[in-house]
């Protein structure tokens, strides 16, 4: 116990990622950041990072949006809270994911910043059960840094007839 009488608990790390898509459906790409750092060094991921004390999640989102991809003005809407225990092998660590469906012209202006060593859109296939594939070049990507699948699966769910 504290000395205020308040149990002490562990307390988490908190992230914010965001899934960036572009396109009409049947032709969605999505933006991916390749990690220049460990874990996950030179695996795909999604843009994102920790959530400094003096912002929200979504501002996190949004300023790890621009700091690792170079996208600005860029609209996020919370899509979901992942905190699997061991998602992140750095510790205990819960992400707020967003998601954010920008125009195709975006597409031209992402560029690598801050610690992702590259970007690139992959390729969505979606099929009418929520599964998904991701390909880059043709080929198809399956592994993912920490728990992105899940991320993504949940970003197709939510994209279920927009346009």
């Amino acid at each position: 116990m504290s000395d205020d009488g308040k149990k002490d608990y562990p307390r988490p790390s908190l992230t914010a990622d965001v899934v960036v898509v572009a396109g009409p459906p049947g032709a969605r790409r999505v933006l991916f950041v390749k990690r220049g750092r460990p874990p996950f060094q030179g695996m795909w991921a999604l843009p994102g990072g920790f959530v400094e004390p003096t912002e929200t999640v979504a501002q996190a989102a949004v300023r790890e949006l621009r700091e690792e991809t170079s996208l600005t003005d860029v609209a996020v809407e919370e899509l979901g809270c992942f905190s699997k225990p061991g998602r992140d092998p750095r510790g205990w660590v819960v992400t707020i994911a967003h998601l954010a469906v920008v125009p195709e012209r975006v597409i031209a202006d992402a560029r690598a910043g801050d610690d992702a060593a590259d970007t690139a859109w992959l390729d969505l296939e979606t099929g009418v059960d929520g599964a998904f594939t991701l390909r880059l070049d043709g080929q198809e990507v399956r592994e993912l840094a920490f728990d992105h699948r899940e991320i993504m699966a949940a970003a197709v769910q939510r994209l279920v007839g927009r346009p």
